[in-house]
């Protein structure tokens, strides 16, 4: 079975919605000419201009976007999850987003996807999330290194190239 993570250290169609560069390159790595594509706000909180920016990016391609809201009324998570060609994560708090996922066992649901086929992809905190520990800025004193998902065995961190203040903490840290 074919397994794809494709981590995003930033851009995308929350900073530059219009291009689509990224999100292109993405549904062409799928084998299905018209994928199901699942957005997970969590880390924002299902930010809603974030979920518009999705919806307008993924709106320019022949695939079927939704997305899972937590902090509404949250569909049934195996039936969603499980019918995705790609799942997109996207960033903001890493630690606030995984102990959710957690508590309603979306981590589970999202190996079980993984390892049947699907496509999971994220940026930032979309990112990290794969990875067996991420270093993050989830806390707001300082970056720490953090316990993920377990899907790649090693560590990431987003934004070393374009946060050069990142660098020190990271060769600290790993």
């Amino acid at each position: 079975m074919k397994r794809q993570i494709i981590a995003i250290g930033g851009g995308g169609f929350g900073r530059s919605p219009s291009e689509g560069i990224i999100e292109n390159y993405i549904l062409e790595q799928s084998d299905v000419n018209k994928p199901k594509v699942c957005f997970i706000p969590t880390a924002t909180g299902d930010d809603e201009g974030y979920k518009e920016s999705y919806y307008s990016t993924f709106s320019m391609f022949d695939c079927y976007p939704v997305h899972l809201d937590f902090f509404k009324r949250t569909p049934d998570l195996e039936s969603l999850i499980l019918n995705q060609d790609i799942i997109f994560v996207g960033g903001g708090n890493t630690k606030s987003m995984l102990a959710v996922w957690k508590d309603w066992k979306l981590d589970k649901l999202l190996k079980i996807a993984y390892q049947k086929g699907t496509i999971m992809c994220g940026v930032s905190a979309g990112a990290i999330c794969w990875f067996e520990s991420g270093i993050t800025d989830s806390w707001a004193e300082e970056l720490k290194i953090m316990s993920c998902l377990g899907f790649v065995n090693d560590v990431c961190c987003p934004h070393y190239d374009e946060e050069p203040e990142r660098r020190p903490t990271v060769h600290k840290l790993i």
